[in-house]
C-alpha cells in the first residue's frame, strides 16, 4: 500500500505562515533553513532458518536552523504545525544575537532527477519478501554442505524531503533506497569461517529480491566464506600491498574523504589543511566526490539544504584542488558550496559529508601491479576501520586477502590489518589499475554521531610500504 506523498504545507502548515517565521528566525543571520522530513523504513532479517527481524519505521519532523558566522541555532520537533515552529524560532534566534548579518544567496535550482521516486517498500507484499529470504537461505544450504549458518536481509527506505528557505524559495525531493545482503558460515573440521556479499542503491526493490540478484550473491559469500577457511595466519611487517578494486576505496572515503571535508580544514584540524594546489598525492591520482551519478546508494539530487549535488574534483593529478563544502563552511572560506551539507534526519544540523567518493583508474592491469610484488599483500576486501583525522592515521582489517611471493599470488590470509596514515599511503602509490570500479552499494559513512548513505570507488592500487598487522611468519 502507498501513501499520499509528502506535502507539508498542505496538510500541516500554511506555507506564508511558516515563511514568515522562518523570516523571523533568521532576521539579521548569514542563512538559515526550515527542513521538513517523513521517512518510512522497513528491515526484514531471516537467521538460521528463521524469521529474525520485521520491523517497520515511521518518522516525520521538521528541523529550523539560524546561521551567523560560526554560530548555528537549531531547533526541532516530531510536530509539524506552527506552534511548535514559533517554539523553534525563539530558539534558534539564540544564536543571531542582534544579528548584522547578510542572508546568502538561495542555492541554484536544478531540474535534474538522479532516481526514482517510487517507494521500494510498496513494491514487494510481505510474504514475497519473507519467500526470497527464505529461498535464499535454502539455496545456499544446497550449494555447500559446510554450510552451517545463513543470514539473509532485505531492508528498503523512502525519506521525503521539503526545504523552505527564508527568500521563499522550496525545494523537494524524494529518496528510495533499497538493500539485499547475504552472509554464510561454514563449517569444517571445527573451524568455522563467514563470507557475506550484497548490495543495493537508490533503486527498486523488486529487482533485488529477484534470483537473478541474489544468487550471485549468495555465490560470492559462499566463495569467500571458503577462502577464509583455507586462510593461514596473516604476516606481519612493512611490505607492499596491492588493493582490490571497487569496495577497497573504503580506506580511500576514511583515510583521505575525511580529511578533505571543509569544516576540519576551516577549523585545521586536518592533515590536509592549507594545502590546496600542492602534491598531496602520487601523480596520476584523482580522486572525485560525485553525488550525480544516477542510482547509487550515496547520490543526492540536492544535498539538505537544497544546493544541488556535484561531481567535485578533490585532488586532481596528485594535486590538492578543493575541499567538499556545505553552506555555512563555504562562505566562511570564501568558496562556493559543492552539495555536500548532509544530515541524518530532521534532528540534525547539516555538516560536509562525502556522497560517492572514488580514484579515477589509471593504465595498468591488476596482473601487472601484482607481479610487483617481491613479498606482500594482495587486499581483496576491507571491514571496520578507525581512522584519525587530524594526521591521517588508519588501521583496517582485511576481509579477504592473500600473500604474494615474487608476483605470485598465494594463500589466502587471515586477520591481516593494514596500518598508515592516508596522507603517506596517497604519495606511495606506485601503480593505478585500468580496473576503476564502484562498491556494491553497501556503504554508511559516520560523523559527530550522524550516519548517512554513502558510495566508494578506486581501481586496484599498488601502494608501497604500508605496515601489515599479523600474526603468521
Amino acid at each position: 500500500m502507498t501513501q499520499d506523498a509528502f506535502r507539508p504545507f498542505e496538510t500541516n502548515l500554511d506555507q506564508d505562515s511558516a515563511l514568515k517565521l522562518l523570516q523571523e528566525a533568521t532576521l539579521g543571520a548569514d542563512d538559515g533553513e526550515l527542513f521538513l522530513e517523513r521517512r518510512r523504513s522497513e528491515v526484514l532479517s531471516y537467521d538460521d532458518g528463521r524469521v529474525k527481524t520485521a520491523s517497520y519505521n515511521a518518522s516525520e519532523g521538521f528541523g529550523l536552523r539560524a546561521v551567523r558566522g560560526e554560530t548555528a541555532g537549531y531547533a526541532h520537533s516530531t510536530t509539524i504545525d506552527e506552534n511548535a515552529i514559533k517554539r523553534a524560532v525563539a530558539t534558534a534566534r539564540l544564536a543571531i544575537g542582534e544579528g548584522g548579518g547578510t542572508l546568502a544567496q538561495a542555492p541554484r535550482p536544478t531540474n535534474v532527477k538522479l532516481y526514482t521516486d517510487e517507494d521500494p517498500i510498496a513494491q514487494a507484499t510481505f510474504p514475497a519478501k519473507i519467500d526470497a529470504l527464505k529461498e535464499i537461505d535454502a539455496f545456499a544450504r544446497e550449494l555447500d554442505p559446510r554450510v552451517v549458518q545463513v543470514s539473509a536481509t532485505v531492508a528498503a527506505s523512502l525519506q521525503e524531503v521539503v526545504i523552505l528557505r527564508p527568500e521563499g524559495t522550496m525545494v523537494t525531493d524524494t529518496r528510495p533506497m533499497s538493500r539485499v545482503n547475504v552472509s554464510v558460515i561454514v563449517e569444517e573440521n571445527g573451524r568455522r569461517e563467514s563470507g557475506g556479499h550484497g548490495g543495493g542503491g537508490r533503486e527498486g526493490l523488486i529487482g533485488l529480491i529477484s534470483r537473478d540478484n541474489w544468487e550471485p550473491a549468495v555465490r560470492e559469500a559462499l566463495r569467500v566464506a571458503l577462502v577464509n577457511l583455507e586462510a593461514e595466519a596473516a604476516p606481519a611487517g612493512v611490505m607492499d600491498v596491492v588493493l582490490g578494486n571497487g569496495w577497497p576505496g573504503v580506506l580511500l572515503h576514511e583515510a583521505v574523504g575525511h580529511g578533505l571535508e571543509g569544516d576540519f580544514n576551516r577549523k585545521g584540524s586536518s592533515a590536509f589543511t592549507g594545502l590546496v594546489g600542492q602534491q598531496v598525492a602520487a601523480k596520476g591520482v584523482t580522486v572525485l566526490d560525485d553525488g550525480k551519478i544516477p542510482g547509487r546508494r550515496g547520490s543526492i539530487t540536492v544535498d539538505d539544504e537544497g544546493t544541488p549535488s556535484g561531481k567535485n574534483v578533490l585532488i586532481e593529478d596528485g594535486i590538492l584542488v578543493g575541499y567538499m563544502q556545505d553552506r555555512q563552511n563555504a562562505r566562511l572560506m570564501g568558496v562556493p558550496a559543492t552539495g555536500n551539507g548532509r544530515r541524518e534526519s530532521f534532528e540534525h544540523m547539516p555538516m560536509p559529508r562525502m556522497t560517492n567518493t572514488y580514484m579515477l583508474g589509471g593504465d595498468a592491469t591488476r596482473a601487472e601491479l601484482i607481479s610487483e610484488l617481491k613479498d606482500g599483500i594482495y587486499a581483496v576486501g576491507f571491514s571496520g576501520g578507525q581512522v584519525d583525522i587530524t594526521n591521517g592515521k588508519f588501521v583496517f582489517s582485511c576481509t579477504e586477502a592473500y600473500r604474494v611471493k615474487n608476483g605470485v599470488v598465494g594463500a589466502p590470509v587471515k586477520g591481516a590489518t593494514l596500518i598508515g596514515d592516508g596522507p603517506a599511503a596517497m604519495k606511495k602509490i606506485r601503480g593505478i589499475g585500468n580496473d576503476m570500479a564502484l562498491d556494491p552499494g553497501i556503504g554508511n559513512c559516520g560523523k559527530a554521531g550522524q550516519w548517512v548513505p554513502v558510495g566508494v570507488g578506486q581501481p586496484s592500487l599498488l601502494i608501497g610500504g604500508l605496515t601489515v598487522g599479523g600474526s603468521g611468519a
